[in-house]
């Protein structure tokens, strides 16, 4: 599953592409989409806004408002971490790249780096050809859909934005004191943006065991956890390559994370990998920094 940054970088790149565009074009390989589209078309509405939501990302698609637009321009409210309006006749396009999707931006005439048939979803317009490839979550919203929707509205404070609450994912990290602190800073539902790897090398620098319960951790630790995991974030926002550790070997820019069977670059123990949470997810560690085995 991407991390946050990985969202937020795909969406500054689509909104350079396709902010206030008119789209042209509109395919979907999926037959729910294609059926809404019959019903509300997308081509001649504009892209209104691009915005990563989490592990989320959001389009709006506008059509252009005249003096009769009459309900379907009426305001409806929206999260304030959405960072967008939406009006009652726009149409959100939301994705959930998991570990499979991804978004292409191609210049039209462009040869596709993947095959067409892997594309479930196509946006197109006077100078660009957008696919999202592979993503398992794709879904044509209205406006009054996006704002219910239990994946998009139940998200926690997000870690990678400027407008990052670190009080209110504190009190909501607290919540699931009795889960391992391993799965409790990937629940999107206290704190949005850190997946995998952010997870592992947030623990690791703030040496941490990421087996321990979340309720063995006390208040200034926590709050560590938090700042370190804002901070992590926000300066990979605009990175091509992944890093929290800053030295000049590239293949050595992680303390940890897929760094299993290698010494720690700290105590020279041998990194470990182990599984957590109902997913499995991998949590990479050092067994004398973080747990004193």
């Amino acid at each position: 599953m991407p991390e946050g940054d990985t969202i937020f970088r795909a969406a500054v790149a689509l909104r350079k592409a396709l902010l206030h565009e008119v789209l042209t074009d509109f395919e979907s390989s999926l037959d729910v989409i294609r059926e809404i589209d019959l019903r509300t078309p997308v081509v001649g509405r504009k892209v209104h806004a691009v915005e990563a939501v989490g592990k989320h990302l959001m389009m709006v698609f506008r059509v252009e408002q005249t003096s009769d637009s009459g309900f379907l321009s009426e305001p409806v409210p929206t999260p304030a971490a959405w960072g967008f309006d939406l009006l009652r006749g726009d149409l959100v396009l939301h994705t959930h790249m998991r570990m499979t999707g991804s978004w292409h931006i191609y210049r039209r005439g462009e040869v596709w780096r993947k095959p067409t048939s892997y594309a479930r979803v196509v946006l197109s317009t006077k100078d660009f050809v957008v696919p999202c490839f592979s993503a398992p979550v794709v879904e044509l919203l209205t406006a009054s859909e996006a704002v219910r929707h239990p994946m998009l509205t139940s998200r926690g404070t997000d870690a990678i934005t400027d407008g990052f609450d670190s009080s209110l994912a504190f009190r909501q990290l607290r919540l699931f004191n009795n889960m391992p602190v391993g799965v409790a800073l990937m629940n999107q539902r206290a704190m949005a943006g850190v997946g995998n790897v952010f997870k592992s090398e947030v623990m690791y620098i703030q040496r941490i065991n990421p087996f321990n319960c979340m309720s063995e951790l006390d208040d200034l630790t926590l709050q560590n956890l938090i700042e370190e995991s804002h901070n992590l974030l926000v300066l990979n926002r605009t990175r091509s390559a992944r890093r929290t550790r800053f030295v000049l070997n590239e293949r050595e820019r992680l303390w940890v994370y897929g760094r299993s069977g290698e010494p720690c670059f700290t105590c020279g123990t041998l990194i470990k990998m182990q599984r957590q949470g109902l997913d499995g997810r991998s949590t990479y560690y050092c067994p004398r920094c973080q747990t004193g085995e």
